[in-house]
């Protein structure tokens, strides 16, 4: 072994296990069979050369980054990783450019990796939208986020949605055994002794996370004491200790995931605040992203309280730029303010069921004209059309309103708002009665 072999070695072993059991080629990949078996998109894209540009949808330690390196490399392309986190606009076009210039020079293909692709705001993934489109760039997206509501629409149209699993306890023992096997990048070299039930206990504890399975094996070794023989052996209140604490079943894309956040909703919805904050907690304590709560707090305020109480859309708005202003811990109790006031508000979905009837007509009757009297006339020819002419100003009336037309004739009458009786409301439908009957 040379120099630069033994620094390799040396410099691997500094790193997580996770890190160094990384898969190095396709083969070594465990699971994602149902994307990755013959015959299945990404190994026929593989057999064509032809990569396309990708989101990778899934849980943590699905093996996002790896697939995406792995792929890059079986296509023969310069992979290129870049962070959501930590990258801007600066750092996307400094990595378009020379990407540019490979094509252009040496006939390179570069796939740029983008991880936590969720976090790019609007901006920044317009600005990656045309190299996307002009193929300077095969785009690889990795998100725990569902892309249909983290990634535009524009890009989400130039990209196919790869959906990953998380691993089964089976992937996951593939995981551990390999890793407790391998002498030199592994913990194959150390003389453990993991009976397997203690391996199923790794693999069970994991839920479906690579990545945890081999942090948590790593540190039951690191835990674990030679005995009087110098035997290692990892036990399962080794593996308890190590993981210090029991993961809250949780898993962020999978239907447990679902179960909580939907619980969530339908308490705020029954108006039930204990219920509200309990489930908010099962979700932050898990790990969940403080902003994804935070999100549908404010949809919510929107869809089930709405004009019912237009102040609980304030509520959730100020409890989303208060948490982004203090952070963790603090910003948890703005959030569970806005859980009980949400909670505890009068609902209505008028909002909802009033878009829905409006974009019925809309897509009914496509683009109906603009009354003539309701166009502003500020030329010549609109004045000369009749533009603008017979509107009544309200603000000369009593009262500041009058009785006017203001849909196209041919949806003349039609009530897309009905006010419900709840809250706001109600002195709402009193008040647009009144104006309606104004003669």
């Amino acid at each position: 072994m040379d120099l630069f072999a033994r620094a390799a070695v040396k410099d691997r072993r500094g790193q997580p296990l996770a890190e160094r059991m990384r898969p190095r080629t396709l083969a070594e990949f465990v699971g994602q069979a149902h994307v990755l078996g013959t015959g299945k998109l990404l190994r026929r894209a593989l057999e064509a050369r032809e990569l396309p540009s990708l989101i990778l949808w899934g849980p943590p330690g699905t093996g996002k980054t790896t697939l995406g390196r792995l792929l890059a490399g079986e296509a023969g392309a310069r992979f290129v990783a870049l962070s959501a986190v930590m990258a801007g606009v600066k750092e996307l076009r400094e990595a378009v450019a020379e990407a540019a210039v490979r094509r252009d020079q040496h006939g390179e293909r570069t796939v740029l990796f983008v991880d936590e692709i969720h976090r790019f705001n609007k901006a920044q993934q317009d600005a990656l939208l045309p190299h996307v489109e002009a193929g300077t760039v095969v785009l690889i997206g990795a998100t725990t986020e569902n892309p249909s509501f983290e990634v535009n629409a524009a890009l989400l149209s130039r990209a196919k949605v790869v959906v990953l699993r998380a691993l089964s306890e089976a992937d996951l023992r593939v995981v551990i055994d390999r890793a407790l096997t391998d002498a030199e990048r592994g913990l194959g070299d150390r003389g453990l002794e993991v009976p397997d039930d203690v391996r199923d206990l790794i693999a069970q504890q994991a839920r479906g996370d690579a990545r945890r399975a081999l942090a948590t094996l790593e540190a039951a070794a690191a835990v674990a004491a030679p005995d009087a023989s110098g035997r290692i052996a990892v036990t399962a209140a080794v593996v308890e200790e190590a993981a210090q604490q029991r993961t809250l079943l949780y898993d962020k894309a999978g239907d447990e995931h679902y179960g909580v956040v939907s619980a969530f909703i339908k308490s705020l919805r029954g108006s039930d605040p204990d219920a509200a904050v309990y489930w908010m907690a099962r979700m932050i304590e898990a790990g969940e992203d403080p902003l994804f709560v935070l999100r549908r707090l404010v949809i919510f305020a929107a869809e089930d309280v709405g004009v019912a109480d237009p102040r609980a859309l304030s509520v959730a708005t100020a409890a989303l730029d208060a948490f982004r202003f203090v952070g963790l811990p603090e910003g948890l109790l703005p959030m569970t303010l806005a859980a009980i006031y949400l909670a505890t508000a009068p609902k209505s979905n008028t909002a909802l069921t009033a878009y829905a009837a409006a974009k019925a007509d809309v897509d009914a009757h496509g683009a109906l004209a603009v009354p003539a009297h309701l166009r502003n006339a500020s030329s010549g020819t609109g004045k000369a059309l009749g533009w603008g002419a017979g509107y009544q100003y309200p603000h000369d009336f009593e009262g500041h309103h009058v009785r006017e037309e203001y849909l196209p004739e041919a949806l003349r009458g039609h009530r897309y708002y009905t006010p419900s009786d709840s809250g706001d409301e109600r002195a709402i439908a009193e008040r647009l009665a009144r104006l309606r009957n104004k003669t």
